[in-house]
């Protein structure tokens, strides 16, 4: 009798200690004041004033007119740092935790208990008192792609269409058609959306936050519909000359650590104008030394960034009107004589520019004399150097920045242009003479550069019949576009 007691008794204590874990854990979750994701949201909306600056800004006033005027709402100031001074009254929602907190801090979901949430700019305020039930009553409605409602906070929205491309590191904004669903707005707005929507983007409250927020959401197809006829008050913050200008210099940086984030490099549109995001001639380029011919951003899916492209049309123009100044005769070559046939052009996802130059030429610019000892720095900024791959020259960009032109010098040995040294690329083939002989002018790169004639015919014979109809990765046997 004494064993299946003991074994009745064992069984007790082991269930005693299990509801006792429960029922500490319950405590402790019900204490946190965390939800799961497959907690249930109660109805409402919670507000959250992001756009906002620490050192000017309006807060006090926009908590009282949503307050007064809706005295059930939940409004969140969301803060990298508590604004200072300190303000009575708000509650702050910290985006970047001490590390004594919780990892549960750091979710929306700890702090946002309601269905639906109001992404609210500084300066606002709520008049009349019913705006975010329209709101929410036009998100209720709305189509099925429609996952965001706009209202006007101040000035009037436009509504635009957005395309992101992460291949090309672009977004592009412009007008939407009356057939085509908004994908962003143009304006200040209050924007409402589901909460677990907003739960679903990785980055749901950078800065800027109107871009930052329609990238994301342009890339999952969401739509974005204006309220009409109605908007928010709104006094635009900070109001002093001085809060702008600091405004304005904390939204520079604010937006280019963002669009590095989001992979954005070029913004086409916004504002009447195109911006470029990355590297410069005070910085290193984007990507790293390229191995066999494939660099790093082609494995995960993108083309090199506009940033680099920019760089390398900018360094093939400078060494373009050198070379011409000097009297070098030079030629496209290998694949810039590629893109220059196809779309006259940089190819998308190339990392250099090619030139080919005669080597007797050489002697004749004062740039490429002085590489030969070293390496030289131009009066512009662009290092002239010979190569330590091999018998030709580069030009970088500058000293930190290191995309560049390769220059190739060529010499004619029984009609053939030959070279005393060769890499292995596909490119390095000899020539016929004839086909230097004259020279012709395509477009290239924003402007013209010297090729070679019958340039079609010259590239199919280093490359393949189908070089110019089929692109290809410049190691196919390592990364094929047909597998993308």
């Amino acid at each position: 009798m004494r064993c299946p007691l003991c074994h009745i008794l064992i069984g007790l204590t082991l269930m005693c200690n299990i509801l006792l874990l429960y029922y500490t854990w319950h405590l402790q979750f019900r204490s946190s004041g965390r939800q799961t994701p497959s907690s249930p949201l109660s109805p409402g909306i919670t507000v959250i004033v992001r756009e906002f600056r620490e050192f000017e800004h309006g807060l006090a006033d926009l908590n009282h007119s949503f307050l007064r005027a809706r005295p059930s709402l939940h409004i969140l100031i969301a803060s990298d740092t508590p604004p200072y001074p300190p303000v009575q009254g708000l509650h702050i929602l910290r985006l970047h935790p001490s590390p004594e907190q919780a990892s549960s801090s750091l979710r929306l979901e700890t702090y946002i208990h309601t269905r639906l949430v109001a992404l609210v700019p500084d300066g606002t305020s709520l008049d009349p008192p019913d705006l975010l039930d329209r709101m929410a009553r036009e998100l209720r409605d709305a189509s099925p792609g429609v996952k965001i409602i706009a209202a006007a906070a101040g000035k009037e929205l436009q509504c635009l269409y957005l395309n992101v491309s992460l291949r090309e590191w672009t977004s592009v904004y412009r007008p939407a058609t009356a057939q085509e669903t908004c994908r962003a707005v143009a304006g200040t707005a209050v924007l409402l959306l589901r909460s677990r929507d907003l739960f679903e983007l990785p980055f749901p409250l950078m800065r800027p936050l109107q871009p930052a927020l329609f990238i994301q959401t342009a890339l999952r197809g969401w739509g974005v519909q204006m309220l009409k006829d109605a908007s928010f008050p709104r006094t635009p913050m900070p109001n002093t000359d001085h809060g702008r200008w600091k405004a304005e210099q904390a939204e520079r940086r604010e937006e280019a650590l963002t669009m590095k984030a989001l992979n954005v490099r070029l913004i086409k549109g916004l504002d009447g104008g195109d911006r470029l995001f990355g590297c410069s001639k005070d910085t290193q380029r984007c990507f790293g030394t390229v191995v066999e011919g494939t660099p790093q951003y082609l494995y995960n899916n993108q083309w090199t960034p506009p940033c680099c492209l920019r760089a390398l049309r900018t360094t093939a123009h400078h060494v373009i009107k050198v070379l011409e100044a000097s009297g070098v005769r030079y030629w496209l070559e290998g694949g810039s004589l590629l893109g220059a046939a196809r779309n006259g052009d940089i190819i998308p996802w190339d990392y250099d520019v090619d030139l080919g130059i005669y080597l007797e030429d050489v002697t004749l610019c004062a740039e490429l004399r002085g590489a030969q000892s070293g390496s030289l720095v131009d009066a512009e900024g662009y290092v002239w150097e010979r190569a330590v791959e091999g018998d030709f020259f580069r030009v970088q960009f500058s000293q930190s920045n290191h995309l560049h032109v390769d220059l190739w010098p060529f010499y004619p040995r029984d009609g053939v242009m030959t070279r005393d040294s060769w890499t292995g690329h596909p490119q390095d083939v000899e020539f016929p003479e004839s086909f230097l002989q004259p020279l012709q002018t395509l477009h290239f790169a924003g402007g013209f550069a010297q090729a070679p004639n019958h340039h079609v015919q010259l590239l199919r014979m280093k490359f393949g019949e189908k070089v110019i109809e089929e692109p290809e990765y410049p190691n196919p046997a390592l990364l094929t576009m047909r597998g993308r």
